[in-house]
């Protein structure tokens, strides 16, 4: 009986857990995708602003999202909105 309760209480707990994790999705738009930039000029864009792109990738939240290194060559991940590729989060590392 204290094993099933102890199990019980394990599952719930690491059901409720994964509830926040599911709520990190940074959102960057709603817009269909006929709407978004050119992943290729969107690209090229970038690397004339002295960004180099190690990953590009569409996130779960509608968002262009790149791994690499600034014009300082500081590595950064940041999210795009991929309408008009404004900066929605960007995190240096």
């Amino acid at each position: 009986m204290y094993i099933k309760r102890t199990l019980s209480l394990a599952a719930a707990m690491l059901i409720l857990s994964g509830c926040g994790v599911a709520n990190d999705v940074t959102v960057c738009t709603d817009a269909p995708q006929s709407q978004w930039l050119d992943q290729s000029d969107f690209k090229t864009t970038l690397q004339a602003k002295g960004y180099s792109i190690n990953e590009f990738k569409v996130t779960d939240g509608s968002c262009y999202e790149i791994y690499g290194t600034d014009k300082d060559n500081k590595k950064v991940e940041i999210y795009f909105n991929p309408v008009d590729g404004s900066v929605v989060k960007q995190e240096a590392h």
